[in-house]
């Protein structure tokens, strides 16, 4: 499972097609939208508002037995059947449809362009916020005298949709669908129904307001960085416009080596991500005299119902890591699970809306081992990210059987090549500290 995006990925040269179902009208149905979902598409309609995950099928894979998949997919998940619209008073709506049969669309794919650029002009063009529907699949057929004959599948989304989970969540169900077929079955018989995201968004809704220590720490956290969103805490240069990002990836700790982080992080007495956590807030210390303090987007599959249903279960919260030790980093940890498990709207009203600023930080930390979805190596599975314009700094870790994988995004200015670099640089060196330490006694 490789963290990449649309820039970098690798995909074979070969015939290019893509599948998306017909919308074909409303249901009627008016669905609740999720406090980050409106935030997302009342951004408006534009390009690389969408994350996509790439991985290859057995040679011989039947188009219409995929195209048969991808339809029981989307019958399954009822975000995948719903579409956005602006009203006349600006604000966004979202309505279940009614989706109809799909086809084939040829994509010109000339041999002396890269594969990843159809692709990315497909998705841009299609996997928008206000596309009906947002998403689809995108077939590449390598040609017969190719060394590897699979052909290559790459799923697209609007954000609004997936998270990376649901990415997961959708392949599986793909695979399996697929095995329906050829097994004489319908597809996704052997699946039970997934619980709808309308409805998670429903539930959130409906519960009481944050209690008062909530709100409170929210607002600490956020009148220390002036009234908005954690900020990065070293120069970034003139962010008075967007500039084009920068993305890099980077591989930090093999499977190894990400085992024995792990074991260090045990001898602690913390997990995996709190040990990260520890060694993040002491870079961020050193390099600016600041505490670590981010955005920090968890996820809200709290209940087992959600682990296989697809929408966009990530919802932001913040951390500030003040103590590098590794139980406050923990406890920082929870505490920035509980900011983010109650509705946001109420919390951020006083600022109006979530208070972004150019400039903004952004941790993630994935560890796919944990997920309920298991899939074969055999996939060679890549996730995704488009490439846009940005004034902010993401840093997404990923956590798989293959190691500790970071990718970042930071806005293209000298100050931030540097600052960003020089962080990510002492990062990368810090989180490799642990695995030079001895190994503790066995005890009899």
């Amino acid at each position: 499972m490789r963290l990449t995006n649309v820039r970098h990925m690798t995909l074979p040269p070969g015939r290019v097609r893509s599948y998306a179902l017909r919308v074909a009208d409303r249901d009627g149905s008016r669905l609740p939208v999720s406090f980050d979902q409106g935030r997302h598409v009342g951004g408006g309609d534009r390009a690389g508002s969408w994350m996509a995950i790439a991985f290859r099928l057995p040679e011989g894979t039947d188009p219409a037995a995929l195209a048969a998949a991808w339809r029981a997919v989307v019958e399954r998940h009822g975000t995948l059947r719903t579409v956005f619209s602006l009203e006349e008073d600006g604000h966004v709506a979202l309505h279940g449809a009614v989706m109809a049969e799909g086809e084939w669309v040829e994509h010109d794919a000339p041999a002396d362009r890269l594969t990843r650029d159809v692709v990315r002009d497909v998705f841009d063009a299609e996997c928008r916020p206000f596309s009906h529907p947002s998403h689809r699949l995108l077939l590449v057929e390598p040609p017969a005298d190719a060394e590897d004959r699979r052909p290559a599948i790459v799923i697209g989304s609007d954000h609004a949709h997936v998270d990376m989970w649901s990415l997961l969540v959708i392949v599986h169900d793909l695979v399996q669908c697929l095995d329906d077929i050829r097994a004489g079955r319908e597809p996704g018989a052997t699946m039970e129904p997934a619980e709808p995201f309308a409805l998670h968004t429903a539930l959130l809704d409906s519960r009481d307001p944050a209690p008062e220590e909530i709100t409170r720490r929210w607002a600490e956290i956020l009148d220390a960085e002036g009234g908005t969103m954690p900020l990065f805490p070293l120069p970034l240069g003139d962010l008075s416009h967007l500039r084009p990002a920068i993305v890099e990836v980077r591989d930090v700790l093999s499977g190894e080596e990400m085992d024995l982080f792990t074991a260090r992080a045990h001898d602690a007495g913390v997990g995996a991500a709190a040990l990260a956590m520890s060694h993040l807030t002491r870079v961020t210390r050193e390099l600016s005299g600041a505490p670590l303090r981010a955005v920090f987007p968890v996820h809200s599959r709290f209940e087992r119902r959600w682990h296989d249903s697809v929408g966009w279960f990530i919802t932001n919260s913040v951390i500030e890591c003040t103590d590098a030790d590794p139980s406050a980093c923990a406890s920082a940890l929870r505490q920035s699970m509980a900011l983010g498990s109650h509705p946001l709207g109420p919390i951020l009203a006083p600022y109006g809306g979530m208070p972004v600023a150019p400039g903004m930080f952004a941790l993630s930390w994935l560890d796919t081992r944990r997920l309920p979805v298991a899939l074969s190596d055999d996939l060679q599975i890549q996730y995704v990210s488009s490439v846009i314009e940005s004034d902010d700094v993401m840093v997404w870790f990923i956590v798989n059987d293959a190691g500790l994988h970071l990718r970042y995004r930071c806005p293209d200015t000298p100050e931030a090549h540097a600052s960003v670099g020089q962080w990510m640089d002492a990062v990368c060196a810090a989180l490799r500290t642990p695995l030079d330490a001895p190994v503790p006694a066995a005890s009899h």
